[in-house]
């Protein structure tokens, strides 16, 4: 069985390229940066993953995922959103700290358990924080999403996903209530400033800067 570091890499290296889909490799700054380990020992890592068939290794340019590489990867996040899952709506752990628990036990848990765990959500299609859950046969649903930067003023939305899963910033978008399902309205762009001013039902409008609000993917609510 893979290491949980080769888990836990090929699970990188398959949300880098979904981050930046027109890429024709992860780069090993990239791939570094978000391990928090040196290049050096990020390319030792791509070698070693290059070797088992779990990446394509480019020297001095960088690694992508090969088939066998991308179903591990899609098994693994399966794993960790749907742990996310269970300790939000079963156990009440708070959205903001499910993250770090969710990292130890998806490399801990029996195919029996996770099946289970999802029969007994009701088979999510989404985590908390709103990012697709992999099927068991490793699809992936994909929806059109719209970052709130782009959105026109006036427009009526639903919060679908969040990007960032920094515990500060989940509790900023928490305490706007601007979690995933809740429904908003963007009242105004102030582009000298760069912010983005949204409403949430009857609560008080917010107003944060367009690095928050690229953070915020909605759908587009018609009618």
């Amino acid at each position: 069985m893979p290491s949980s570091t080769v888990e836990n890499y090929l699970k990188r290296i398959y949300l880098e390229e979904q981050a930046d889909p027109g890429a024709a490799v992860v780069s090993m700054k990239n791939l570094a940066g978000a391990m928090g380990v040196t290049p050096g020992t990020a390319t030792s890592m791509a070698k070693s993953l290059a070797d088992s068939r779990f990446v394509a290794y480019e020297p001095y340019g960088g690694v992508k995922l090969t088939a066998r590489g991308r179903t591990l990867a899609l098994r693994i996040l399966r794993r960790h959103r749907l742990i996310e899952c269970f300790l939000v709506e079963a156990l009440g752990l708070d959205w903001s700290e499910v993250h770090d628990e969710a990292e130890s036990l998806e490399h801990a848990i029996s195919d029996k358990l996770l099946d289970r765990i999802d029969e007994f959500l009701g088979f999510p299609s989404v985590d908390p924080h709103g990012d697709p859950i992999p099927t068991a046969a490793g699809e992936v649903r994909q929806t059109l999403l719209t970052a709130l930067t782009d959105v026109e003023e006036g427009a009526d939305v639903r919060i679908a996903r969040i990007l960032d899963q920094d515990e500060k910033f989940l509790r900023f978008v928490d305490r706007h209530r601007l979690r995933p399902g809740t429904r908003g309205r963007v009242l105004a762009h102030d582009h000298a400033a760069e912010a983005v001013t949204i409403q949430s039902g009857k609560l008080p409008a917010v107003t944060m800067g367009r690095t928050a609000a690229a953070k915020i993917m909605v759908e587009i609510v018609k009618g």
